[in-house]
């Protein structure tokens, strides 16, 4: 399935994504210490359970509570950032993709 989060990023390319589907602790342990240090907050392995950002039901604890980037956009009722008038201009997403762009590249 692929799902595309709101700031434009394949969350079925997603470790967290993957980690999920194929019920892998060693995969969430690996995504939960690197998460952690690329965002600068303390992520247990046990919440790396995500079916991507858009989709219902369940996701981990950062896309589901701490990613600014999904907060802003579900406030703004929008499907993706550049749809935005103020993507250009925006705090909150470009920080995040510059940090977390490589992730998604595979």
């Amino acid at each position: 399935m692929k799902c595309i989060g709101h700031c434009g990023i394949d969350c079925s390319k997603c470790d967290t994504y993957i980690a999920t589907i194929n019920n892998d602790d060693n995969k969430r342990k690996e995504v939960a210490n690197l998460w952690s240090k690329l965002n600068n907050c303390n992520i247990d392995y046990k919440d790396i359970n995500c079916l991507g950002c858009k989709i219902e039901g369940i996701k981990c604890i950062y896309c589901d509570i701490l990613c600014e980037v999904r907060k802003c956009a579900l406030s703004k009722n929008i499907e993706l950032c550049n749809s935005c008038e103020e993507f250009n201009v925006c705090k909150k997403v470009k920080p995040f993709l510059d940090s977390n762009i490589n992730i998604f590249n595979k």
